[in-house]
């Protein structure tokens, strides 16, 4: 079987390093795919872009392919994934109708309500008027979300009024602007991704990921520096308990509504005092947990996919993990998470050990005119490591990033830190 992964981020990346692990596939092919998946897969232009429906098909039907793995949420919310079932081709990712999970967090609130799962107490807000009383309602700190798609940098959690006002307006000048202000949650967070095929829901380890570009959660939100999995401090029977709360009762109400689920259901939770609740949830594996997570599993990644697609996971055999820890740091280009420098030079990457000890993952870079490796994007790799333990894995991915030579290039120091050193606690 021939897969195709469209996408051209480390979390494609992680994806097709996964899948090409796997002795069982004839090959990957990846759609546009990056000068790092170049390596490891085939890689096929989208001249219209990861949305391009008949650019996808195309590639598709060229290759013969027996799955299609949708990776950004873009393309799930304009209906990538219908076109590809409508195609005959076996596709993991849900229909447009079932992506509005991300696509508005507003419908996602009104979901959790019918499904009875817990979340944070939220105001869908209009206009001014409604926003002013919503950050009265609920007080500080004010949490401020965009109601549509915003690339992980939609949401402001700040004490100042004025700071969370100005958002909330930036949200509803847009077309069809809607804002979500909802209460804070306490409590660290946890990234859980859920295979589901429809009706059945298979959990994946979770993850740990860290939002803010500076070091102690400071500075502005990003699409996500870091992240790393196992969590040993996490409550015993926090997946199983999160996957009957919260997960299956969504899955079943999607299937209610006429919009059954399939792909990945990404969790995101709170562990509050008063128990998991959910912060938001995505319709596609994120990032950068995708790049711990993959690289802890020892399944053969395609046969899930495909099982999920077809609606056979209550068929598949347990997933196997190992007990290794993974840790992942971003390396992001000088401006980010505003306007990124790009163009500069990436040297040093042939420094880096490679598979198992630590690899990099390719995100932002390109080729030049002369076919040197540069800066592209804001996020610009993600570097991944393995260890026995938290320490090994931190210690390896650390010398891996110094490794790697960017101009002005940016990352945080404490990716996991204060779990190593068993500072993470949940409230009781």
């Amino acid at each position: 079987m021939k897969v195709l992964v469209i996408g051209s981020g480390a979390r494609e990346h992680a994806i097709v390093r996964a899948l090409s692990l796997d002795p069982a596939l004839d090959a990957v092919v990846a759609a546009p795919g990056n000068p790092g998946i170049e390596a490891v897969a085939l890689c096929e232009p989208l001249p219209g872009g990861v949305t391009d429906v008949d650019g996808i098909l195309e590639v598709a039907r060229r290759h013969e392919v027996g799955l299609v793995v949708v990776g950004p949420e873009a393309p799930l919310v304009d209906g990538v994934a219908d076109a590809v079932r409508a195609a005959g081709i076996p596709c993991f990712g849900p229909s447009a109708a079932a992506a509005r999970l991300e696509g508005s967090k507003a419908y996602a609130k009104e979901v959790m309500s019918a499904a009875d799962v817990p979340t944070a107490m939220a105001h869908v807000c209009t206009s001014e008027a409604e926003l002013a009383d919503a950050l009265d309602a609920l007080g500080a700190p004010h949490v401020v979300k965009d109601d549509g798609l915003a690339a992980g940098k939609g949401v402001v959690v700040t004490d100042d009024r004025a700071e969370a006002l100005a958002h909330g307006l930036a949200c509803l000048a847009k077309d069809d602007g809607r804002v979500v202000v909802e209460e804070f949650l306490d409590g660290p967070e946890v990234s859980l991704f859920c295979l589901c095929d429809g009706e059945t829901v298979v959990p994946l380890t979770p993850a740990q990921d860290f939002k803010r570009i500076g070091d102690g959660d400071t500075g502005p939100n990003t699409g996500g520096m870091g992240a790393y999995s196992p969590l040993d401090w996490a409550p015993d029977g926090l997946v199983d308990d999160v996957v009957a709360r919260i997960s299956q009762p969504v899955v079943d109400e999607m299937a209610r509504r006429g919009a059954p689920f399939v792909g990945v259901l990404y969790v995101g939770l709170a562990l509050t005092r008063r128990g998991p609740r959910v912060i938001e949830f995505n319709v596609r594996f994120g990032d950068p947990e995708t790049q711990v997570v993959l690289d802890r599993l020892r399944t053969p990644l395609a046969q899930v996919l495909l099982a999920a697609a077809e609606g056979r996971l209550a068929q598949a055999e347990p997933l196997r993990w190992s007990d290794e820890h993974a840790v992942t740091v971003v390396v992001a280009a000088d401006g980010y998470p505003g306007t990124p420098r790009t163009g500069d030079p990436l040297d040093g990457l042939d420094a880096v050990p490679g598979d198992p000890d630590a690899y990099v993952l390719h995100a932002g870079t390109a080729r030049d005119a002369d076919g040197v490796l540069v800066s592209a994007g804001g996020r610009v790799l993600s570097v991944v490591a393995r260890g026995a333990d938290l320490a090994q894995a931190r210690e390896r991915v650390y010398a891996a990033v110094d490794a790697v030579r960017l101009d002005g290039a940016q990352h945080r120091l404490d990716i996991a830190e204060k779990a190593q050193r068993g500072e993470v606690t949940v409230p009781a």
